[in-house]
């Protein structure tokens, strides 16, 4: 297992680079990270780590993949979001969202050497928003929709964290219990923080909702007070306090309490599971009652004032981070050039099947247009199609024209027989063909009464296939003359 130290070389996992450690618990550490994607997308975020001890153990391993599993079902702003799970070398590792800021546990040392105490407001509000998460938990369902009666079990300080943006979030869902969990707790094994345990929890009788609800309780009177609740020389003497000792008000502790809040604390501290709260969300909305609100924003400034120099420093190796990540060349992360080749090659297909609508240069949707092409040269190839069709259209009646008007064999030229198409005259001199570069219109004009002679009747119909008896008409005579007006189009509008 590499081990990494600060200003080092990062540990590439497929798209990760896994950076120096953020913090440690008793299974794993956390360590800054940051995502590397294609076309220049990167992201900080926290990477979760087992122990070299633990991280071939399988019971540790499916329990880390577990909680991988049970918080991505956990979506809420007062829950840290689970992001991905990266299998590599050997090892697993949980992928999560990165917050700027400081675990309860922090504070509450910062103002303790400091020989103070949380705002009574601002501990009501982290209180309130760890309540909305932990119920967030507790109505998780699975993929079909099923309950998963997720119960934290671990709930402390050193989990609930308290981000420079004033929201604070639950984190470490690592020993949580659920319905369908694959891993499972062995016979008489207590796991948690056991200062911050229920009694049923100690006792073996079975954990719920409710149990999630006593824990945050003894989070919030040591945030009002600024003491432990439950403490001793070891383990025994821990739990005896917590089955059987007195549990102090916290008034008693801390006179600035409101007695209204002193009851609300003393409810939740309950032993007896019934006369808890029946909901976290049913406390939180309590404790707002009794106090009333305080916006994030305050939250947040007291946090920044609260633990200004470690957010400094870890606001100033994000960012040094983040410069340094950027000269990693993505195609080097194992994975990416995959990703990119195939990310290329759907553009090109997706360009080859681009039609932009006529005249704007907009392609249709679900297709890519690369903005260097240039209209110009595509304009004509786009309207070919329109001039080819113009052209056949203007073409054909033409040439049906002419071929209907082919000369008669007749004597007199000038005369038609009856049923054939009319001639057209030759140009007297009040009829004078225009120049070629001036516009003409054909005009109909009556034939004269003589143009039905029986001699040119006969020398035509001599020179024609015989036809069925038509009666006579008199066709018209077509002439050419100049044109005065422009004629219309049937493809020009009125």
């Amino acid at each position: 297992m590499t081990e990494l130290t600060t200003g080092s070389e990062p540990l590439l996992l497929g798209r990760y680079a896994l950076y120096d450690e953020l913090a440690s618990g008793g299974m794993a550490t956390v360590h800054l990270g940051r995502l590397l994607g294609p076309v220049g997308f990167a992201r900080t975020v926290a990477i979760k780590r087992l122990h070299p001890q633990h991280a071939k153990d399988p019971e540790f391993v499916a329990m880390f993949l577990d909680e991988a599993r049970l918080a991505a079902r956990i979506r809420h702003p007062n829950v840290v979001a689970t992001l991905d799970v990266v299998a590599t070398n050997g090892e697993v590792f949980l992928v999560m969202e990165y917050v700027a800021g400081e675990s309860l546990a922090s504070l509450l040392g910062a103002v303790s050497r400091a020989k103070e105490r949380i705002p009574l407001s601002f501990a009501v509000h982290i209180a309130s928003g760890a309540l909305q998460g932990l119920h967030a938990a507790h109505e998780a369902t699975n993929e079909k929709g099923e309950p998963l009666h997720l119960v934290h079990r671990d709930v402390s300080p050193h989990n609930v964290l308290v981000g420079t943006d004033g929201v604070a979030r639950v984190l470490d869902f690592g020993v949580a219990k659920a319905a369908g969990r694959l891993q499972t707790t062995d016979e008489g094994r207590i796991k948690g923080k056991i200062s911050y345990m229920a009694p049923e929890q100690l006792a073996g009788r079975g954990v719920s909702a409710r149990t999630d609800i006593f824990a945050a309780s003894v989070v919030l009177w040591e945030a009002l007070t600024g003491r432990r609740l439950f403490h001793g020389a070891d383990p025994g003497e821990i739990v005896g306090k917590v089955l059987n000792g007195d549990i102090a008000r916290p008034s008693t502790k801390n006179p600035d309490i409101p007695e209204k809040l002193d009851a609300l604390v003393m409810k939740g501290l309950a032993r007896d599971p019934d006369q808890r709260f029946a909901t976290a969300l049913e406390m939180a909305v309590a404790l707002e009652d009794a106090v009333g609100l305080v916006s994030a924003r305050e939250v947040g400034t007291w946090v920044g004032n609260c633990a200004r120099r470690r957010l400094d420093d870890r606001a100033a190796r994000v960012a040094e981070i983040e410069r340094s990540s950027s000269s990693i060349d993505v195609q080097d992360v194992p994975g990416a050039r995959e990703v990119l080749d195939r990310f290329a090659a759907r553009a090109r297909a997706e360009s080859m099947e681009t039609m932009p609508v006529s005249g704007t240069g907009r392609s249709q949707i679900g297709s890519v247009v690369d903005p260097r092409d240039s209209l110009t040269p595509t304009r004509g190839r786009r309207f070919a199609p329109l001039f080819v069709g113009a052209a056949l259209v203007l073409a054909v009646p033409s040439m049906l024209w002419f071929a209907t008007r082919r000369p008669s064999s007749a004597t007199n030229p000038t005369q038609s027989a009856p049923g054939t198409a009319a001639e057209v005259q030759p140009p007297t001199p009040s009829a004078v063909a225009p120049p070629a570069t001036s516009s003409t219109e054909l005009v109909v004009l009556e034939p004269p009464a003589e143009a039905s002679s029986e001699p040119a009747a006969s020398a035509s119909a001599s020179a024609q296939p015989a036809r069925p008896a038509v009666p006579p008409k008199k066709p018209p005579t077509v002439q050419v003359k100049p044109a005065t007006k422009r004629p219309q189009s049937i493809y020009t509008r009125d």
